[in-house]
């Protein structure tokens, strides 16, 4: 049995189709339209780590701060909201949208024990950066040899 992946939307083949049927029969058409997609997406993300902390940079252009939903259960950490497409009266004007927009929600795995207590969030220039520190129990320690 064949089965069909699809890594794209279906409904972008219909769009297509459509947009090239209105050139076909009226060649005057302007470009083709792309339509406001509203499906989950996933904003990108820079993670590093140091002695002391996990930094997670997450890219959320256009978002207001609380329009992000943050969440920190067990080890898994949750970054979750919505972004609006901001101009819906002239929605079917664009004749090109690359922005993403709609839910998303992204989830971490950290592995080690962090002080939730002392999570920062600072979101700045459309930049969420979140700082969690470790567990004083998983930073590193100098053990000192000792000579007979």
């Amino acid at each position: 049995m064949n089965y069909v992946r699809y890594d794209h939307d279906p409904f972008d083949a219909l769009m297509r189709l459509q947009d090239d049927l209105s050139r076909a029969t009226n060649p005057r058409a302007a470009q083709p339209r792309e339509h406001v997609s509203s499906r989950i997406w996933s904003p990108v993300v820079d993670v590093y780590e140091d002695s002391d902390a996990i930094v997670i940079k997450v890219d959320l252009p256009g978002m207001k701060q609380e329009e992000i939903d943050i969440e920190m259960n067990n080890e898994t950490l949750t970054i979750k909201g919505e972004r609006k497409f901001d101009d819906e009266e002239r929605r079917d004007k664009y004749v090109r949208v690359e922005r993403q927009y709609g839910v998303f929600q992204r989830s971490f795995t950290i592995g080690i024990p962090i002080e939730t207590d002392k999570i920062k969030a600072i979101y700045k220039n459309g930049i969420l950066e979140l700082t969690l520190p470790k567990a004083e129990v998983t930073k590193p320690r100098k053990v000192q040899v000792a000579t007979d």
